[in-house]
């Protein structure tokens, strides 16, 4: 056997392999320890004037009992400082900076406005329409302020302000130091629209023509048309009053969107989501009501004094583009059994029948069907296409069908005096634009306008895609925001709403959600929306929202400021979110980094406390969302003169 020398090349290259081993090791030794000194320095230095940043935030407040109203701001600081999951804080200030349309340096803090401004609704405010038209209530449609008259100041709550009933008990109580308007209750005494009782109103459900109450006056219709059966889900009621209707129609799964102008009836719509039930702020004048063509299932107009005859019909047309085909219209109030009713209107018999007489001319010029009519109500259905009804275009001259039109455009779009043509169909039988799946299936098949390709860029797939998306996104939610289903929350917006897919993974919580669809959005999303029997509007959020302050417990901002950050002054929309948002009231606001750290800035001087969190899909998305709770405080009382 050969011996093995000490000279041998073999030992010379065992030895070299362990000295370059050892080097390896030395090196990468002390590179692990300076990263460890390094990471420690950082770690002690960082800056303590930055807001903490956790992923998880509590907001579990509650109501406040009555007449203990400064509690609930205690709770909510106590709540904003909930236990977090993790310890590792997210620290975005000094490394990622952005200009956003924000005039101004540091953290400007907004004052109070004053008292007078408690129910101010910017553009529908009644100082400003004094200036305009009269004519055809033109002068109760949006007037906005120009960018010299609007408020750099934060909207007060009254004195005395509480949070509201929890629903179902808001359905039927408010407090009234919250909306402390006694005129319905004496100018309606005998109606039963609203009570007095003690600090509290109390909504017995009556209405003009449903003395019995809005229960009953529901089950009669219920024997007329089919209302739970859910082939009828969305509703419109035109001149709503305090929303009795869609109050007790919402028991039956019909969700309605109830509209009234801001006017001598004080506060009606403010009174009506009060309640927790949906409304908007709205008219029938010269514009378009700011909602998509074939919305609604039902439209309703008990006693609410708008002149469908007049103007060459204008108003019923507007009815017929927003009423999807096979829709019912139901009229009760004058002029329907003005024979029994005639002297307590104050009007002559001929008059009353003359009314009629142009209401049924111009339903069957807009080729609608009288169902029935029977004591106080009347009933017409919309065809399910127009095959007929060009056909009948050789009779009656007038309208005619409009010939080349967006029908979903509503926002500042004029009224037009012709009939919108319905979707082309193969057969008299077919429904135009696609038949719907009755309610609740509705709300996750795939709704017409996205199956026959009416929306570029979303298919069937996508939308499937984008439910399961906001499944996870709501289950989040729910992790870091505590009483989602404890009934804390009842009024949500979605201010970029899309498909809906926020509202449709809220189905099974009580609540009822805003869907607002930009309206200058590439994608006209807002009849899909409705398709899937949820009720939105269009908005332009460089204005105001057609509402009262303190009308929303929660608001939702998915990319909106990303949308606006180059059209107008972001702090403008921060502050009419403060209006229309409730004390204790949550704001999750979804966006970049930077974008999230220039609102977290201007927040911090709203008396909102607010908290960035990593996205769902962990800290490598580069989109973070920015949960904010406004804080409880009140405007001071007007001193009473000696």
């Amino acid at each position: 056997m050969a011996k093995e020398y000490s000279g041998s090349p073999k030992l010379h290259q065992l030895e070299s392999k362990r000295k370059r081993l050892t080097w390896v090791l030395g090196v990468s030794g002390l590179c692990v320890l300076f990263y460890v000194l390094g990471a420690w320095q950082n770690t002690t230095s960082a800056p303590s004037n930055r807001s903490e940043v956790h992923t998880k935030v509590g907001c579990g407040v509650g109501s406040p009992a009555a007449g203990n109203t400064h509690s609930s701001s205690s709770s909510s600081s106590s709540s904003s400082s909930s236990s977090s999951s993790s310890t590792t804080s997210l620290d975005f200030i000094a490394h990622h900076q952005v200009g956003l349309n924000n005039t101004g340096g540091g953290t400007q803090k907004f004052e109070a406005c004053d008292m007078s401004y408690s129910e101010y609704t910017p553009c529908q405010d009644p100082r400003r329409a004094r200036k305009f038209d009269r004519n055809m209530l033109i002068y109760r449609e949006r007037h906005c302020p120009i960018k010299d008259e609007q408020l750099l100041c934060l909207i007060p709550a009254p004195p005395k302000y509480k949070n509201p009933f929890k629903w179902p008990q808001s359905r039927d109580y408010a407090w009234y130091d919250n909306i402390p308007h006694r005129e319905l209750s004496i100018e309606k005494a005998v109606q039963n629209w609203i009570q007095v009782e003690g600090d509290r109103f109390r909504f017995p459900g009556g209405g003009t023509m449903f003395p019995r109450g809005a229960d009953a006056y529901i089950d009669d219709l219920n024997e007329l048309i089919p209302l739970t059966t859910g082939t009828i889900r969305t509703a419109i009621d035109t001149g709503c009053g305090v929303a009795s209707w869609g109050a007790y129609l919402l028991k039956r799964d019909i969700l309605t969107m109830s509209f009234a102008p801001r006017d001598t009836h004080e506060a009606q719509v403010q009174f009506a989501l009060e309640r927790g039930v949906p409304a908007m702020i709205g008219v029938m004048a010269s514009e378009r009501i700011p909602y998509p063509a074939r919305a609604f299932d039902m439209a309703h107009c008990s006693r609410c004094l708008i002149p469908w005859h007049q103007y060459d019909a204008l108003y019923l047309i507007e009815v017929d583009r927003v009423l999807r085909p096979g829709g019912y219209w139901i009229l009760s109030g004058p002029p329907i059994r003005w024979k029994k009713y005639w002297r307590g209107w104050e009007r002559t018999q001929e008059d009353l029948k003359q009314e009629q007489d142009a209401i049924e001319d111009v339903a069957k010029h807009l080729c609608w069907n009288k169902v029935i009519e029977k004591d106080d109500l009347a009933i017409w259905q919309k065809p399910i296409n127009h095959i007929e009804c060009v056909k009948s275009r050789k009779l009656y001259k007038t309208p005619h069908i409009c010939r080349s039109d967006d029908a979903d455009a509503a926002w500042y779009k004029k009224m037009e005096t012709c009939i919108t043509p319905l979707p082309e169909v193969s057969s008299s039988d077919e429904v135009a634009g696609g038949a719907l799946e009755k309610w609740p299936d509705r709300a996750f098949a795939v709704p017409p306008r996205i199956s026959r390709g009416s929306i570029p860029g979303i298919n069937a797939e996508k939308f499937r895609e984008n439910n399961e998306m906001w499944k996870d996104r709501v289950a989040h939610y729910k992790r870091i925001i505590s009483p989602l289903p404890q009934g804390r929350y009842r009024n949500i917006m979605d201010m970029n709403a899309y498909l809906g897919g926020f509202a449709a993974a809220l189905t099974k919580y009580p609540v009822w959600v805003m869907n607002v669809v930009p309206a200058s959005s590439n994608q006209n999303t807002l009849g899909v929306i409705y398709e899937r029997g949820f009720i939105g509007t269009y908005q332009d959020w460089c204005e105001a929202f057609s509402t009262y302050p303190r009308t929303y417990d929660l608001i939702h901002a998915d990319g909106v400021f990303s949308i606006y950050q180059d059209r107008c002054n972001i702090m403008y929309i921060l502050l009419e979110m403060d209006r229309i948002l409730r004390p204790e009231g949550t704001v999750i606001f979804r966006d970049t980094v930077e974008v999230l750290v220039k609102i977290q800035g201007i927040t911090d001087g709203m008396r909102w406390k607010s908290q960035i969190m990593d996205h769902e899909s962990g800290p490598f998305n580069p989109e973070k969302i920015l949960v904010a709770v406004k804080s409880y405080w009140t405007g001071e009382a007007a001193l009473k003169p000696l």
